[in-house]
Parts: C-alpha cells; sequence; structure tokens
C-alpha cells in the first residue's frame, strides 16, 4: 500500500471519528483529489451531509459521534459508488494514526492529486500533439496547451503559491528527448519558404518578428534563415552569392551542416510564392512539436515523487515557456496579436543606423552601382606587403 492510499484512509478515519474537522478541509479538500474512487465517494458523502446540516458535522456538535454520522455517510456513498459496505469505515478509522492530524493527511492527499493532475493533462498535452502531427494541424494541441497552462494556475492557487516560472535544477534538467518524426510536406514548405525570402527579400520584414530559426526542423534551412535575417538586419543584399557567404561565414559550410550546391538549390532565384502563408505553416508545425517536447517534461517532472507541489508547478511552468512564446508568435502571424512594429525596417522610414549605412558603403557606392575601387571619402583596405605587382 503507498503512502498516498494510507493518507487517503488516515484522513477519511479522522473525519469518522471528528467529523466536526469538515469544517477546515472542506474549503480546498475535494472529492476529486482522492485517488480512490470508493474513498472519494465516501469524502463527497460527508461534505453532503454537512451541507445539508447533518448535525454530527455541525460547529456546535458535542460529545460522542453518533452511529447515524457513520451509517449516514455508508448509505449516501453507495448510490455513486459499489462495494462498500458499513465494514469499511471501521478499517479507515484503524488506520488513523492521529485524527487530530486530519489537515495534514488532507494536505499529503492534496499533493497527490496535484502530481496526478499534472501528468494527466501533460498526457493529453501529448497525445493531442502526436495527433496533429500526423494530421498536420494545431487545434487540438493549442487547446490542451491551454488546458494544462490553466491546471498549473489553478494548482497553484489551491496549494497556496504564486504561479511563476522557475528553472529547475540539475537535477531536474528538461532534456529536449527523442527526435520528432517529420513529414516530408513540412521540409518541402521550409525549403519553398526559403526560396521565397531569398528570391523577393522584401517579404523578410512580414516575417522576421514571428518566424524563428528554431522554427525550422531541418539544421540546413535554419542556417540559411539565419544568413537571410542577418543580411536584412545589416542591409545587405539577399541573393544566392551573398546567403552563402553568409552561411560560410558562420561556419556552416566548414561544420557539414550545408554544401554550396544545397545553398544555391535552395535559394533559386526563380522560386516565387506567398512567404507568409508558408512562414504560418512552420510556425505550425513547430508549435506541434515544441508542444509535444513540452507535455514529456512536464510528464517526468510529475512522475517525481520527491518534488514538492510548488516547486512542481514552477518548474512545469517553466518547461511550457518556449511553447508559449510560439503560441504568442503564431497568433502575432494570423493577425490575432499584433507584433512589433518594425516601421524602421520598410523604405521611407527613419534614416538608416549607422550600422546599416557602413554594410550599404561596403556594397554600393551612392548611384547604387557595386563597388570597384575605394572612393575618396572611403578609405582603402590595408595593402598586403607580400602583393606583386601586375607584370
Amino acid at each position: 500500500m503507498t503512502p498516498l492510499v494510507q493518507a487517503e484512509q488516515a484522513v477519511l478515519g479522522a473525519l469518522f471519528l471528528d467529523p466536526r474537522q469538515l469544517i477546515g478541509l472542506s474549503g480546498w479538500l475535494r472529492p476529486e483529489h482522492f485517488d480512490r474512487p470508493v474513498h472519494a465517494a465516501l469524502y463527497a458523502a460527508m461534505l453532503k451531509l454537512r451541507a445539508e446540516g447533518h448535525l454530527a458535522a455541525t460547529a456546535g456538535a458535542d460529545g460522542p459521534v453518533p452511529l447515524a454520522w457513520i451509517t449516514d455517510t455508508v448509505q449516501e456513498a453507495s448510490g455513486h459508488t459499489r462495494g462498500l459496505t458499513a465494514v469499511f469505515p471501521h478499517l479507515l478509522v484503524s488506520a488513523c494514526p492521529r485524527p487530530e492530524h486530519a489537515p495534514i493527511y488532507g494536505r499529503m492527499v492534496l499533493e497527490g492529486a496535484i502530481h496526478r493532475s499534472v501528468a494527466l493533462h501533460a498526457g493529453r498535452l501529448h497525445q493531442a500533439a502526436l495527433a496533429d502531427l500526423r494530421r498536420g494541424s494545431v487545434d487540438e494541441t493549442v487547446h490542451h496547451a491551454q488546458v494544462l497552462s490553466d491546471v498549473l494556475v489553478e494548482l497553484a492557487r489551491v496549494w497556496g503559491t504564486e504561479p511563476r516560472p522557475v528553472a529547475p535544477p540539475d537535477a531536474y534538467s528538461l532534456h529536449p528527448g527523442r527526435p520528432h518524426s517529420v513529414a516530408d510536406q513540412v521540409l518541402a514548405d521550409e525549403e519553398f519558404l526559403l526560396g521565397c525570402l531569398s528570391s523577393h527579400s522584401e517579404q523578410l520584414l512580414d516575417l522576421v518578428h514571428w518566424l524563428r530559426p528554431d522554427d525550422f526542423i531541418d539544421p540546413g534551412h535554419q542556417q540559411i534563415y539565419r544568413a537571410l535575417r542577418a543580411l536584412l538586419h545589416r542591409g545587405e543584399p539577399i541573393d544566392q552569392l551573398t546567403v552563402l557567404w553568409e552561411a560560410q561565414r558562420r561556419g556552416a559550410l566548414s561544420d557539414g551542416t550545408l554544401d554550396t550546391d544545397r545553398v544555391q538549390r535552395v535559394c533559386d532565384p526563380l522560386v516565387s510564392g506567398a512567404a507568409e502563408h508558408f512562414g504560418e505553416q512552420i510556425v505550425n508545425a513547430s508549435l506541434v512539436r515544441t508542444a509535444a517536447t513540452a507535455a514529456r517534461q512536464v510528464g517526468a517532472l510529475a512522475d517525481h515523487e520527491a518534488l514538492a507541489p510548488g516547486q512542481l508547478l514552477d518548474y512545469a511552468l517553466y518547461a511550457l515557456g518556449p511553447l508559449e512564446d510560439v503560441r504568442r508568435r503564431l497568433r502575432i502571424a494570423q493577425g490575432i496579436e499584433p507584433g512589433p512594429s518594425h516601421a524602421d525596417d520598410r523604405p521611407g522610414g527613419p534614416p538608416p543606423s549607422s550600422r546599416t549605412d557602413a554594410a550599404l558603403a561596403r556594397s554600393h557606392v551612392a548611384d547604387g552601382s557595386p563597388v570597384l575601387a575605394p572612393t575618396p571619402s572611403r578609405a582603402a583596405p590595408p595593402a598586403r606587403h607580400n602583393r606583386r605587382s601586375p607584370s
């Protein structure tokens, strides 16, 4: 028999011996907090009898507990559970070490309920995410993610703590988990989007504030998107060669993540399409993958019986942080939530920054033609001492 079952028996035994303790327990301990159905039915029966004014459970009750309290409780509970006999309450009474410790026993029951509830809703989120991965949708994932978040906040209120995300210590570190299977369509959408952004870089302005490199599941696609963002940020031209050069500068070619042929194939200048639509599809897929990972992490935390409820809830909220970030960015992409202003990036906005000026100066002269030689206003790079004179 587990300590949790013993705690459920002890608190019910204490209430059979001293039903007046329901006055202090009824405000926070609920029937659904009991794991055993028969225990939940008995506690619900006690609450109902007290609400109906049973003399044994009132504040003014004094003297020995009447036998009617036990028989009435059993009779009421028998209508909601099977196999309950008149002997069962006596077994609960004998399992109670100290009746006056009922609040402590009740707190043990609540602690077990918190772990069970977190594990239950994390499991539902994980199943919803796996189903959405197969369907290519996000509706069930978004729903169950919100439910889990609300449950964590409500459980924190019941436990009496302020819900706040806290990073767990190394002993409870949150590991990414096994990689998810990826549909070929997701990879195709990623590649097509990068082609659209490379050939029509003005579309980056509409995506850069809500589409992140980590939303791409392919490491090579992540690096190409990072290169595109870097070029946009510096105000430099975007084409096959500039993206390739930026990817090389970031080490993506030397570490084998990308190669020249692949970058040029992905950044095909002939690709054209609505980048915003494909960007939203990629964020959708990222949300579902992030939800599956977060659900596994929260479920693993709930399985740690040594975690106090306050710690479990704080660590679980922290694990949901990346998921909430993707949900927020998806709402921005869908126009449900306003995103940060990027007026500074658009033509006709405020003057470019000194960084953008310097980047443009490295690429073009004043009339827009390519830089072929240093101008009087621009210093030439230092000459190499071993450079040979043309013959």
